[in-house]
């Protein structure tokens, strides 16, 4: 599903219990100076990530002071996050002259301990190549390092490196559980993006192929663009010219690890573009 950019007014784009992908929130809160915001959600680990600016946050005691601080867009500078517990009161105040929040979230009943990731805890990767047009940079936020103290939510930014290109290349899918022979090959997990582009004017697109050999979907994405995968292959591009940026939420059903199945047809070009691997294994 894509949803085009709207002005949100500080109301959840992907609310508790979605039709489409249920185990994911997602929430963008737009301040200015002063201004605060204070949120709870049931049943939903929450991860507080500016976009822009800096936001001060407590989560019932728990402070994180001077969250943020990147300027104009996404790429002036380095992502910070504080992860909220299920249920938990939160409130960000800002104290930049603007910020612009990015709240997501993943179905887990387990309270657990909030804590912040800053700039220099980030799990970083990158990996494929401008020859295979796969180059990119992904800054998990809430990433491997951080397995034993999150419940089923995974949060990264994921940017396209150089002018134009693709992501989520070889085609894959996540979105049931299943195992062959005692081992897992696919976890069922419900995924959000929000896309950004640079220039601001650039765009791309998402496909989606629900199965093998059937022909399948593409939404034009724009600066601003939300797309919800509930299941089916799906990578995206990037016009040439332009840099493209999303913000990743996956929330697991039965686990917290994310393990791809890659589409028959195209799985053999794992071996052909350079780090994937790695990139799958901090998924996980």
């Amino acid at each position: 599903m894509h949803i085009a950019p709207y002005d949100n007014q500080n109301k959840p784009i992907v609310d508790v219990e979605d039709a489409t992908v249920p185990l994911n929130y997602f929430n963008i809160v737009k301040l200015k100076k002063g201004e605060a915001f204070e949120y709870a959600v049931p049943g939903y680990e929450t991860c507080i990530v500016p976009a822009t600016g800096t936001v001060d946050v407590d989560v019932e005691g728990f402070k994180a002071d001077g969250l943020g601080g990147r300027g104009v867009d996404v790429w002036d500078g380095e992502p910070e996050g504080v992860y909220v517990p299920t249920a938990a009161k939160a409130e960000m105040v800002c104290v930049s002259d603007e910020a612009e929040v990015f709240v997501a979230g993943a179905r887990h009943d387990k309270v657990l301990e909030a804590f912040a990731v800053r700039n220099d805890e980030l799990d970083l990767v990158q990996y494929g190549s401008d020859d295979t047009k796969t180059h990119r940079k992904i800054k998990h936020i809430l990433g491997t390092k951080y397995h034993d103290k999150v419940g089923r939510l995974l949060v990264s930014e994921l940017f396209t490196v150089g002018q134009g290109g693709w992501s989520g290349f070889p085609s894959h899918k996540h979105d049931t559980d299943r195992s062959e022979a005692g081992e897992v090959i696919e976890t069922r997990h419900d995924e959000t993006y929000n896309f950004r582009f640079r220039p601001k004017h650039g765009s791309g697109v998402q496909m989606l192929q629900r199965a093998e050999g059937q022909a399948g979907d593409a939404y034009h994405i724009v600066d601003g663009s939300t797309i919800c995968l509930d299941n089916g292959y799906h990578p995206c591009a990037v016009l040439p010219g332009y840099e493209m940026y999303y913000f990743t939420i996956l929330g697991g059903l039965s686990q917290r690890s994310l393990v791809q199945y890659f589409q028959p047809t195209h799985a053999y070009q794992i071996e052909t573009i350079p780090g994937i691997k790695d990139m799958i294994a901090k998924f996980k």
